[in-house]
């Protein structure tokens, strides 16, 4: 969309992500529509009459008319004008007069926070996470990893690293690229988010400073436009993982790693180098064999992985909700099995066989050699076609508790009858129809109880909720002790 003239526009300021959840934006638009019943619309008249509104954390401009942000501003930079009133407003609102106002009214939102557990009265000391600009990726999975207790103790537990002294001391971090500090660190800003979620002491924590850090190391995830959750989480852990092996505050990652006993040498997994808590925790091996369909040679590779990419059946994308009876259910057991199966590669997949000497057909199968503390499971509802990127909507139905992973593993006889049971610790969610728009949330069970983590907003919510999400990327942990519940 393009402005032309500032008179055409008129402005409304609110959050942009509230079009995606319940439409609250879209109808301050229909609203704010002026009913022309007495004069007949010009063409000229037809043009000036755009609304556009401004995302109060972003200051992108979207205009509802055209459906689609606004990529330019006026001869005048009204728009810009209007982003340096706001970023003031924003500054002045970070003094020490209102900060101490501000830590009253979070302190007697929390003390309201209260709910029912067994009779008795609890508080709900779970801790949200501010959108920074659609940040609702990041929010998500920040929220799924802090629910897996092993890997998040391990970061809680670190010494804390003073990154910033002197006059820059305990002030606000603003995220542009024009900052020079160089001397970040992706482990430091991590543990400190991970520190603040769940102490109970504020309704909402803002992530900004970890957000400034990702958008030095992480060029992908500059700027505020959408970006893919399961992208952010791969990324996230492999710079975690690298930043752990160059020792963390002057003390060795490794040494760091043997004073935690269960995450011993037998249960690593290397992946870019040594061992670290990421791949001690999400770490498995898959074996990749490959058979030439013209002399039967045999091609053997063990790959290391972080997550599990899972297809979901061509024959299941048209189905895309739990109750509806078109066929059988799509189960995250037919994901798997579509995933492990023998599969004849297509003519752009030619295998080059050693013995052959040239690209053949060949068939191609993968066996799990070694599964993870924590299983992550990736279903791949992204698609490209010739022109854009298609959402596979369908509905899967996983399993809360259970999950056996026996039947594909390499070696199922050298496993223990307990030792291939997961159960659920978090999803994350996709609501939306594209990859570039959208809204994501997440799921998650804390001691017993499961929550729903929408940015800021957290709410207690129960397993018959949980079940019925349309799940994007699964986190199940291993089963550590014996338990009566059903097998997938």
């Amino acid at each position: 969309c393009q402005l032309n003239n500032f008179k055409s526009i008129k402005l409304i300021l609110f959050f942009i992500y509230f079009r995606y959840v319940n439409g609250h934006a879209k109808k301050h638009y229909e609203d704010a529509q002026i009913p022309m019943t007495n004069h007949k619309k010009t063409e000229k008249q037809e043009k000036v009459q755009h609304t556009v509104c401004m995302d109060c954390s972003s200051y992108s401009t979207y205009c509802y008319r055209c459906d689609d942000f606004v990529v330019n501003d006026t001869k005048l930079g009204l728009v810009q004008k209007v982003r340096e009133h706001l970023q003031n407003l924003e500054n002045s609102a970070f003094t020490s007069d209102r900060h101490r106002k501000r830590k009253l009214l979070e302190n007697s939102s929390l003390n309201s926070k209260l709910l029912k557990v067994n009779g008795s009265t609890t508080a709900l000391c779970a801790t949200g996470l501010r959108n920074l600009g659609n940040t609702c990726f990041m929010n998500a999975i920040l929220q799924s990893l802090s629910n897996i207790q092993q890997f998040c103790c391990y970061f809680k537990e670190l010494p804390a690293v003073e990154l910033r002294n002197g006059k820059t001391a305990g002030r606000r971090t603003y995220h542009t690229r024009s900052q020079g500090d160089n001397n970040v660190s992706l482990v430091e800003e991590f543990r400190k988010t991970l520190c603040a979620l769940w102490q109970g002491s504020q309704t909402a924590f803002s992530p900004e400073s970890l957000f400034y850090v990702v958008w030095k190391i992480m060029p992908n995830f500059r700027g505020y436009q959408q970006q893919d959750a399961h992208e952010f989480m791969r990324y996230l852990l492999d710079h975690l993982h690298l930043e752990l092996q160059g020792g963390f505050n002057g003390v060795s990652r490794s040494v760091i790693l043997q004073e935690n006993s269960s995450l011993s040498a037998s249960n690593k997994c290397c992946i870019n180098g040594a061992s670290t808590v990421v791949t001690a925790i999400f770490g498995g091996i898959l074996q990749n064999e490959v058979n030439c369909l013209i002399c039967g040679t045999e091609s053997r590779k063990f790959d290391p992985f972080l997550d599990l990419s899972l297809d979901i059946p061509s024959q299941f994308r048209n189905k895309r909700a739990k109750n509806q009876e078109n066929g059988p259910m799509c189960t995250l057991r037919d994901c798997l099995r579509s995933f492990t199966d023998l599969e004849e590669l297509d003519e752009t997949e030619l295998y080059m066989c050693h013995k052959c000497k040239k690209k053949q057909k060949s068939t191609k199968k993968f066996w799990i050699q070694k599964l993870p503390k924590v299983l992550c499971l990736h279903l791949k509802r992204f698609h490209w076609t010739a022109y854009l990127r298609n959402k596979v909507d369908t509905y899967v139905e996983f399993p809360l508790r259970g999950l056996d992973m026996k039947c594909y593993l390499l070696e199922p006889e050298n496993s223990g009858p307990e030792s291939c049971l997961y159960d659920l610790a978090a999803v994350v969610v996709h609501h939306g129809s594209g990859v570039g728009s959208g809204h994501y949330t997440a799921y998650a069970a804390h001691e017993g109880r499961w929550f729903h983590f929408n940015d800021s907003t957290v709410t207690l919510t129960d397993e018959e909720t949980v079940v019925k999400a349309k799940a994007y990327i699964l986190f199940y942990v291993e089963r550590q002790a014996k338990s009566g519940s059903d097998k997938l």
